[in-house]
């Protein structure tokens, strides 16, 4: 083999482990920090003054839930209202539901509407979502006082 040949090889190889570090770091980082969101995607407080008001939603039903509550783990008491579904709950900044917990995944689930049934989906976590004491793999109904546990934290759909 040439000198020359060697030489190519050998920087092709730096090449490709430079590569690999940096993309393991920029893993890492989203991990960390979550996914940057573009500026035409953040929307500011100017641009949602000029749109127009989205209609009403109907009323909803005597015994239909209006809100997630938060009922066990660090962040106990705190609720969403579920006019604001679908609902993201994880780690990451652009959760409705933000929980500091080594077992939850940036995106870990969702909860969302369905005519007049409620869902949760699991977004394929590491550790699994949890409805009751069974791992859900594809989404599933909920219920008034329906126990969702998500890492350390218990949730549940109440009026």
């Amino acid at each position: 083999m040439s000198e020359l040949t060697l030489f190519l090889v050998r920087i092709a190889f730096l090449a490709i482990l430079w590569i690999f570090v940096l993309s393991a770091i920029s893993v890492i980082r989203s991990d960390m920090f979550g996914a940057r969101v573009p500026e035409a995607a953040r929307g500011d407080g100017r641009r949602a003054a000029r749109t127009p008001k989205q209609p009403k939603p109907p009323s909803k039903r005597r015994g239909t839930p209006t809100h997630l509550a938060v009922t066990e783990g660090s962040n106990a008491g705190e609720r969403v209202d579920l006019e604001q579904a679908p609902i993201l709950i994880g780690r990451g900044a652009d959760a409705a539901i933000r929980l500091d917990d080594d077992y939850v995944s940036t995106r870990h689930a969702r909860i969302a509407a369905s005519g007049d049934q409620w869902f949760v989906e699991d977004l394929g976590s590491t550790n699994g979502t949890y409805v009751g004491t069974v791992r859900i793999t594809q989404p599933t109904t909920i219920t008034l006082g329906t126990q969702v546990r998500i890492g350390k934290t218990i949730l549940e759909l109440r009026k």
